[in-house]
């Protein structure tokens, strides 16, 4: 092998380990960002809940919502 083909070989590895590490870079970046995501969804799921647990059983029933379901109704909202 030539010093040449020695270089050119280092510099493929050099390209391709930049590459994958670029690659899991975003891939985790991407997993930060749903997660911060979904942090925030359940966040506003919980405010909605404290919200419409402080109503009595006859708004909860207008709003067509059952105490007995409520939190199971309100985080089955926020799930994607």
């Amino acid at each position: 092998m030539t010093f040449h083909e020695q270089t050119v070989a280092h510099e493929t590895i050099v390209v391709e380990t930049t590459r994958s590490l670029s690659s899991s870079a975003k891939s985790i970046a991407e997993g930060f960002v749903a997660w911060v995501q979904s942090c925030a969804d359940y966040w506003a799921a919980a405010n909605l809940y404290d919200s419409l647990h402080r109503l009595s059983d006859a708004e909860l029933h207008r709003r067509e919502l059952s105490r007995a379901t409520l939190a199971h109704d309100v985080f089955r909202s926020c799930d994607c």
